[in-house]
This record gives C-alpha cells, structure tokens and sequence, in this order.
C-alpha cells in the first residue's frame, strides 16, 4: 500500500528592502535565511514538513527565493539589496500569486497543504496609497480561499496601527498576533529576535506536524527575546 504523502507547512518570509534598510538593517535581515537553514540542519526531520520561500519589496516585489526545502542542496540563498520605496501593494499581489501557484503545484505532487504562514517585516510606512495596499491585502486574505496566516513584524519607523491592520486572521480562535520592537531597542538588533520567533514559530509549528497536529504555532508571550512584545489587532483599534 502507497504510503501517505507528507503534509507540509508553506512558510514565507515577506521582507521590506526599501532605502530605509540601509546599513546594519540590511546585514541582519540578510542574516535571516542562513538562520533559517541552521535551524533545519538542527532539526533535519522538520524539513520535510516545511516549505520556506523568500520575498522581498522596495519600489517592486521579488522573489528571491522560490518555496523550497532549504536543505535541499541546490538552494542557493540571496544577497538582499536595498532598492527604493516601500511598495506593500507590490508584496501582497506578488505573494497572493506564489502561494495560488506553489499551493497548486504541491496539491499536484500529492502532498497536503496547510494554511501558509507569512512574516512580514518593515520598518516604516508604505508609499502606496492607502486604498491601493489595502484593495491588495483584501485580495490576499478576504477574497482568496487558500489565505494565509499573516504575522506582521514592525521594526524602527513602522507604524503599529498600519501592521494591525494586517494581522489576519484578526479575530476568532485561530486569530494571529504581531510583533512589535519595543521603544529605545536598536533596529537592526530587533529584526534578529525577529528572525529568533520565526524559527522558534517554524521548529513549534514543524514538530507539532510530526506530532499529528496541524497549523501555525506562535510563541508564548513569555518566549519572547527581550525587546520585543507582542499585540493582537484589538491593542490599536
């Protein structure tokens, strides 16, 4: 009899490469992915129940790395580079197409697919227009079935009420929650604790897969590196 195929975990890692990121923002945030891989060296069993992929925004949106098996040993990471403004319409319409297109692939692999999980990181507000970021976050979450668990993470400039508004779901059991660097923290130095809930997020969610369990698994609020809280959507209404 064919053994069952894998049920695998889509993570994705949204990341703001604007001007703003300059200099030790940008060093730590390229610091992420080979965190990421040691992590999944350390655990190499829970590489087979997650997926990690890599967008970043500036003017535009990029993929930079495919949805993969980071072990896999043809995956070669990106060097991030700081590119213009600070596009979220860019990031959502480009993400809402990666996970359509990697939830279709894997489904025809034959694997079963859980919900993906989105980090987003910025560190200041979005240039778009205001109507024009949300119709796309809209087109990510409420009008498409196969949305993400969304997790908003704002470091030095980035407006609290802004990455409230993309805490999704918002409400209800399974509601998310974002990360915020606490006042007089560096940035550069908050975007690595960042990167340490991430793979604390990612290890939990893996090993609670391998356990028979299913979905995203955040840290609890006591786990969190110092400098960091955490907020539900309701602390900025």
């Amino acid at each position: 009899m064919e053994s069952e195929k894998a049920k695998l975990l889509p993570f994705y890692l949204v990341i703001d490469v604007s001007a703003s990121m300059t200099g030790d923002k940008l060093k730590q945030a390229n610091a992420i992915m080979p965190a990421v891989v040691d992590a999944l060296s350390d655990a190499p069993i829970l590489s087979d129940k997650v997926r990690f992929g890599l967008i970043d925004f500036g003017t535009d949106a990029q993929v930079r790395l495919p949805l993969c098996d980071l072990l896999d040993e043809n995956v070669t990471l990106p060097a991030l580079s700081v590119r213009g403004a600070t596009s979220y319409a860019a990031a959502f319409r480009l993400l809402r197409a990666e996970i359509e297109s990697n939830v279709k692939q894997l489904k025809a692999d034959g694997f079963q697919v859980h919900r993906p999980a989105v980090f987003f990181i910025s560190d200041g507000e979005p240039t778009d227009r205001d109507a024009e970021w949300r119709a796309a976050f809209a087109d990510l979450t409420v009008n498409f079935p196969t949305y993400p668990n969304v997790v908003p993470c704002g470091v030095d400039q980035a407006n609290p009420k802004t990455l409230a508004a993309l805490i999704h779901p918002s409400s209800g059991p399974k509601a998310m929650q974002m990360y915020l660097m606490e006042h007089g923290q560096n940035p550069a130095d908050a975007i690595a604790m960042i990167a340490e809930i991430l793979i604390s997020s990612m290890l939990a969610s893996g090993q609670s897969m391998a356990q028979g369990s299913s979905g995203l698994i955040l840290p609890a609020p006591q786990d969190l590196p110092t400098g960091i809280s955490a907020h539900s959507s309701d602390d900025f209404v």
